[in-house]
């Protein structure tokens, strides 16, 4: 699996087939993996060579989410990178895999329904799972062993499958030793698939309504964005430097503010002004590629009096891509003012540490976007501070996103991020992208979302395990709001899904996509559109040399 499906790094654990009761870590290290010894003692779990933990899931966590590094034999280093999907014991999506026991709690009691319910695999006893049940204002965890290939609930009836399993106390409720009865009312549904499966989820996500030729409902992500929506992450309290009566008139809007654990702090300010640190933008970072190297700053479009901290934001964090998704003026609104200047022109911005110039050398159109090439340079008041070189900032403004709603096209927002993707490649030690809308938050959220599951997707090939719903939780406790409507909600789906399917048949006909080597025309088939749409430079994902096509149900 690992030499077939995976990648430098990918890595899954397994029992050990030698020594019952121990596990096995197998590694994928360049096109070799490597196997180490877990060590079950009965009172921790000993990595040999390494140091010891209680769960398998911490042992994991140190080395992949903390990003420790595992030494082996002769001193060379192993990392663990990616975790290698395996199959789930039901295709069910009542299942939630390794959920951990706070997370099923706070989905469970967001759903608002009694009775609403998850299976999820145990954290502590590895192999069997946890029935978990909202009953009231709280959450119930029943054990479900797993012997012999049969699923039971104590020492009642045993069930060949966990989905038999549940259809039983769906139907007679689970009694606990006190003599009630836990009813299972409805199943709260996993959100996490394999990355080629997207088109069998989207089918359930849309399914039609009863009448016969009745329209896609759409009912799916109407649930999914439902449960998403009541899931808040954090309140005003966490943004006190947003509040502040010196900040009020940096705000495009006025409850619209960046959570001050991660808002961008400008440095340099004048002393002699309240609060000159301060900017309406938020720092970004995927936290499913805890080693990439890409992140980003989400922001709001600028208004008159924050252009100058718009850029000296761009200045300090070494920025060299804008990404703009919004219209100067939308619907008869001023969304953003223009803050680049006019072709072959340039303007400068006193700031209290010297002048900012910045001047726009070219421009070029594509058939949604604008890519405006600006050279940014610094002249400090300092006389004893040497000149910094001019920095190339590539301006990147899509115009094609309506007023209302989201492009009919995935292809043409793809082919946008594809041509970011190649300049940010192009720049070794560049700073973060910067994305802003309006507010920041919808059609940024949107577009940010969708560029970091492209990424995850690139780094560890088609099988990886992706979960909509979870990243743009992920994106909404780094700045309220991410993603607005349920329309950009299902929009992110859409443009995966494009991506994937235009990957997939690539890599059947043999193609190979590199930058500048020619579009690629595709059909629209997401929206219902029959037009063909130019997808530029579309990047290959290959998981090994039998390219995966039929998709994996997770």
């Amino acid at each position: 699996m690992l030499t077939e499906q995976g990648t430098d790094g990918s890595f899954l654990v397994r029992p050990s087939n030698s020594q019952p009761g121990d596990f096995t870590l197998s590694v994928r290290q360049g096109d070799s993996v490597v196997h180490v010894s877990i060590q079950n003692t009965g009172d921790y779990l000993d990595l040999h060579g390494g140091e010891q933990f209680a769960t398998l899931v911490e042992l994991v966590e140190c080395y992949y989410k903390k990003g420790g590094v595992m030494k082996q034999k002769g001193g060379k280093n192993l990392y663990l990178k990616h975790p290698l999907s395996s199959a789930d014991p039901t295709t069910e999506r009542w299942y939630h895999g390794l959920l951990p026991g706070r997370d099923a709690e706070m989905m469970l009691l967001a759903s608002r329904s009694d009775g609403s319910y998850l299976v999820r695999g145990s954290r502590s006893k590895p192999g069997d799972f946890v029935l978990s049940v909202r009953t009231g204002k709280e959450v119930s965890h029943v054990m479900i062993e797993c012997k012999d290939d049969k699923y039971r609930i104590g020492d009642y009836e045993r069930f060949d499958t966990l989905a038999d399993l549940v259809e039983h106390y769906k139907e007679h409720g689970v009694k606990q030793v006190n003599g009630s009865v836990i009813k299972l009312i409805a199943p709260l549904k996993a959100t996490h698939i394999t990355a080629s499966g997207i088109d069998e989820r989207i089918k359930d996500l849309q399914k039609s309504g009863s009448a016969k030729g009745a329209k896609k409902s759409n009912k799916g992500f109407r649930e999914e964005f439902a449960m998403l929506q009541q899931q808040v992450m954090t309140g005003l309290d966490d943004m006190k430097n947003g509040i502040s009566r010196q900040n009020t008139a940096k705000n495009r809007y006025k409850n619209i503010l960046p959570f001050d654990f991660n808002r961008v702090v400008l440095t340099e300010g004048d002393p002699n002004v309240p609060r000159s640190d301060y900017i309406n933008a938020s720092i970004i970072r995927n936290r499913e590629l805890p080693d990439s190297k890409r992140y980003y700053i989400a922001t709001q479009g600028c208004l008159e009096t924050t252009v100058a901290d718009f850029w000296r934001m761009i200045w300090q964090q070494n920025s060299r891509i804008v990404v703009m998704t919004t219209k100067l003026i939308e619907m008869g609104r001023k969304k953003c003012v223009m803050y680049w200047p006019l072709l072959d022109s340039s303007h400068e911005i006193e700031l209290y540490t010297g002048k900012l110039t910045i001047i726009n050398i070219s421009e070029r159109h594509a058939e949604h976007y604008d890519v405006r090439e600006l050279g940014v340079s610094f002249r400090s008041n300092d006389p004893h501070r040497s000149p910094e070189p001019t920095r190339k900032i590539y301006h990147f403004h899509f115009q094609g996103w309506p007023d209302h709603g989201v492009p009919s096209d995935p292809g043409c927002v793809l082919g946008f991020l594809q041509d970011i993707d190649g300049i940010h490649e192009s720049i070794p030690g560049a700073g973060p992208i910067v994305l802003h809308c309006s507010a920041g938050i919808g059609r940024t959220g949107t577009v940010l979302v969708i560029d970091m599951i492209l990424q995850q997707i690139k780094q560890q090939g088609l099988d990886c395990e992706i979960d909509v719903q979870k990243m743009t939780l992920m994106v909404r406790a780094q700045r309220s709001g991410m993603v607005q409507t349920e329309a950009q909600y299902r929009f992110i789906y859409m443009a995966v899904r494009h991506y994937i399917d235009t990957t997939l048949r690539r890599m059947q006909t043999g193609q190979r996509g590199h930058a500048n080597d020619g579009a690629a025309v595709y059909q629209n088939i997401d929206i219902g559109q029959t037009n063909a749409a130019v997808y530029q430079n579309i990047e290959v994902v290959k998981t090994n040399d039998r390219p995966r096509i039929a998709p994996r149900k997770h």
